[in-house]
């Protein structure tokens, strides 16, 4: 993760935005007390998002409900619980 306040942002924004896009890193534009920005690459967004939207998926909560039960009962994954 990288941390940088809104002056050294402006003075090398290429050399942050290139350091945020190869190498996956993060970005903290510190703008005061409280306050901030984050600047990520397209490709760790994107992940973010596909993550959120497995996570929020009502088909996808309940096989995890049911995996965890399974897990507290230490009954075994069936086959199509895992090929769902």
């Amino acid at each position: 993760m990288l941390i940088a306040n809104i002056s050294d942002f402006r003075k090398d924004i290429k050399s942050y935005l290139d350091k945020v896009s190869k190498n996956f890193e993060t970005l903290i534009i510190n703008r005061g007390k409280d306050k901030g920005i984050v600047v990520m690459s397209l490709d760790e967004y994107n992940s973010l998002m596909a993550t959120n939207h497995e996570l929020s998926s009502r088909k996808n909560e309940s096989r995890l409900d049911s995996a965890i039960e399974k897990l507290k009962g230490k009954n075994s994954f069936s086959k199509d619980l895992i090929e769902e």
